[in-house]
């Protein structure tokens, strides 16, 4: 794993040797050519990300389309906001050495479903199983993978829906599919899991945290899933969609 001395600015040569120094060839040029090699990989990420990141902007573009549609005939947005991003090169690397895999731009296309993520907050939960469907009824969005996390929680009490989805880019002279991960949950999920998230990997030995806390965590999950369904309850009896 890389440690907290190494960062997105880190020259990929340092990373690679941070990640695992057995991912560096004993060249017979020496520096000069584990150098060149270094660099090489980065431009190919370099490259990669911008395929990615053009695929964020379609299907951003197709998700707000969507939402628009649904305002326009239920008078309410499903959707309350969106974000996304695109894996650092750093991130890239780092779990392609963690998971046994080369590491190559074309092994992080091949094996990584995350390296482009569009996160979708909803209001209420049934607004996520709304989404999910708009998602699943286009015909240029495929979707390849879904996990529940809401109906078969995390043991750490984490709740979410993730889709992998696979759309098309296309570019001047050619077109590419591209694998998309896609995070949707309510403002409450995602309240306790930015939180949390904070609290694993701020603190002061990150990853690691005592038992009694990490009960305290899920407790406090399971609380807020409850105010989660005690709202979409309100929701239903007094709002008509």
């Amino acid at each position: 794993m890389l440690n907290e001395k190494i960062t997105d600015k880190t020259p990929m040569i340092k990373i690679l040797q941070a990640v695992d120094p057995a991912i560096m060839p004993d060249f017979g040029g020496g520096d000069r050519d584990m150098t060149r090699m270094a660099q090489t990989l980065m431009q190919d990420l370099f490259a990669m990300q911008t395929i990615y990141r053009a695929a964020i902007k379609e299907i951003s573009t197709k998700l707000e389309i969507l939402n628009d549609e649904f305002q326009s005939t239920h008078q309410r947005n499903p959707i309350h906001n969106m974000s996304s991003r695109v894996k650092s090169p750093k991130s890239i690397v780092e779990k392609l050495s963690r998971k046994g895999f080369p590491v190559t731009a074309e092994a992080a296309r091949t094996y990584l479903d995350d390296i482009a993520g569009v996160r979708i907050i909803c209001p209420y939960i049934e607004d996520i199983y709304t989404v999910k469907a708009m998602i699943e009824a286009r015909d240029d969005i495929e979707v390849t993978r879904i996990t529940d996390y809401i109906e078969h929680p995390k043991d750490n009490g984490y709740r979410s829906l993730h889709l992998i989805v696979r759309l098309p880019v296309f570019f001047s002279d050619h077109k590419v599919l591209v694998r998309i991960e896609i995070q949707i949950r309510t403002i409450a999920m995602d309240f306790w899991a930015s939180l949390e998230h904070q609290l694993r990997y701020k603190a002061i030995e990150p990853g690691r945290i005592p038992e009694e806390v990490s009960a305290e965590l899920k407790e406090c999950a399971d609380t807020i899933a409850e105010t989660d369904r005690r709202m979409q309850d309100i929701h239903n009896t007094y709002v008509k969609d």
